[in-house]
């Protein structure tokens, strides 16, 4: 069976070499280690698609490690820069995309709001704060989700294996088992996006051509939008570029190493994005992924959510940025709006303690997941925002910096995976246009508006 299957083969990998100093601290542990691109394989490394045919496998394996690079390592540089800044409170980080991007979105239309639209919330924030916006897309990259059990059982078909992001196999029944040809296929559609983006980015007075396109007659039920009309005519003269950097989650790690490059004496840089993090269900502090992170040159983030314990934060901090580098680590908090005054502040503690910098950023939407009434997993846009203003609260209250926001968006008007908002997306109005293969996103109506009452909050502050 494929669950027989999987099990020999994850048996063969921890029997290659079981970690041996786990009667140590962690840190100490992971510190007595040799760090190599490939020592991640020494330890166990959680949601990995493994592959029967091992032939193909090592074939496509071999072709990744020689294709070009998708960013510059001084591109990589300048995020971290970026980062640092917006550490201090000179800059504000507004990051987000798909849960899952698909192949099938790869075209310019797509891709063109997309852009418009991190563009446009970028400028409303640098409206309310008067700091530069920090864009971030998790975009030409972001192929792969982790899931909670690698098969699931569907009606008339039987066992299957989960859907894992098109990087790994398809939605449809009939595709999916796992694929590596799908990491080929990933980085042909990664190299396509990325190269449209930059095409638009350079067109000349690219962010302002994307801004006199910010139309909020959708705001008029809000009785802030006198306000945020005025906001709109100002950001509208701002001009400027429409740049992005790139990020994804790594959680395939055999695909991450293959982008993995020695720059001169700078060390190792993951060249298939500007910035990747860990996951939630992977930053086990002996385990594959954490090893992978703590030695690239990129900043990288980390999910943090109720079950992280605050003296494992104190050791996952000094592993993952044990040079103490502005700028390099940001840990991604997810709570959900009824949790984050249970557990932030105890981290915001714990890292002060730590004395290791980070950079704060709120993921204010996969703690708020629900289930709708018609069984589509939903957010609702109040508790999405209402975990993102609590968020900033608690920081100002602790004496530490929330530099960023971090959403799962589409610039589709016509998306309907989200409940809330001007529009008045209620529960029975989902099934009109739910696209999503994982998790929902905002639509490009809740998003505007979810950055307009960030952006208040933010004023306030």
């Amino acid at each position: 069976s494929i669950t027989d299957t999987l099990h020999l083969l994850s048996q063969s990998k921890m029997m290659q070499c079981e970690p041996t100093a786990a009667v140590m601290p962690e840190f100490e542990a992971v510190r007595a280690r040799t760090w190599a691109p490939g020592s991640w394989r020494e330890f166990e490394a959680t949601q990995m698609a493994t592959y029967e045919d091992t032939e193909t496998y090592e074939i496509v394996m071999a072709k990744l490690s020689k294709l070009p690079p998708l960013v510059q390592p001084s591109e990589v540089d300048l995020l971290t820069e970026r980062l640092a800044a917006a550490a201090r409170g000179e800059c504000f980080i507004v990051q987000g995309g798909d849960c899952a991007e698909r192949f099938i979105d790869c075209e310019a239309d797509r891709l063109d709001v997309q852009l418009q639209l991190l563009v446009q919330m970028g400028a409303i924030m640098q409206s309310a704060t008067g700091r530069p916006a920090v864009r971030i897309a998790r975009i030409a990259g972001q192929y792969g989700k982790p899931r909670s059990k690698p098969t699931e059982v569907l009606p008339d078909i039987g066992e299957v294996y989960s859907f894992k992001g098109d990087n790994i196999n398809g939605f449809d029944p009939s595709e999916r088992k796992w694929d590596p040809k799908r990491l080929l296929d990933g980085y042909w559609h990664s190299a396509a996006t990325l190269n449209y983006l930059r095409s638009l980015a350079m067109a000349e007075d690219s962010g302002k051509s994307m801004l006199g396109a910010l139309d909020i007659d959708f705001l008029k039920p809000s009785e802030r939008y006198a306000a945020w009309l005025s906001d709109v005519h100002g950001l509208k003269e701002m001009g400027g570029d429409a740049r992005v950097f790139t990020a994804h989650e790594g959680m395939q790690l055999d695909l991450e190493q293959c982008f993995t490059r020695e720059v001169g004496a700078k060390g190792f840089y993951n060249v298939s994005a500007h910035s990747v993090w860990i996951g939630d269900r992977t930053r086990q502090l002996l385990g594959g992924h954490v090893e992978f992170f703590r030695g690239i040159q990129n900043p990288i983030g980390c999910k943090v959510g109720p079950s992280m314990q605050p003296d494992e934060l104190k050791q996952l901090v000094h592993i993952l940025n044990p040079d103490k580098v502005q700028g390099k680590l940001m840990l991604i908090t997810r709570y959900g709006v009824s949790k984050i005054e249970q557990h932030l502040p105890a981290h915001i503690k714990a890292v002060a303690e730590a004395g290791v910098p980070v950079v704060w950023q709120v993921d204010g939407v996969h703690g708020n997941t629900t289930t709708a009434s018609n069984k589509l997993k939903t957010r609702a846009l109040d508790d999405v925002i209402g975990e993102c203003v609590k968020a900033l609260h608690i920081h100002q209250e602790h004496g530490s910096v929330l530099a960023g926001i971090h959403l799962e968006i589409t610039g589709q008007t016509s998306i309907t995976e989200c409940t809330g908002g001007c529009t008045g997306l209620s529960e029975d109005g989902l099934t009109a246009n739910y696209e999503t293969y994982c998790d929902p996103r905002l639509n490009y109506f809740q998003s505007i508006e979810a950055a307009f009452r960030m952006a208040d909050a933010l004023r306030r502050s």
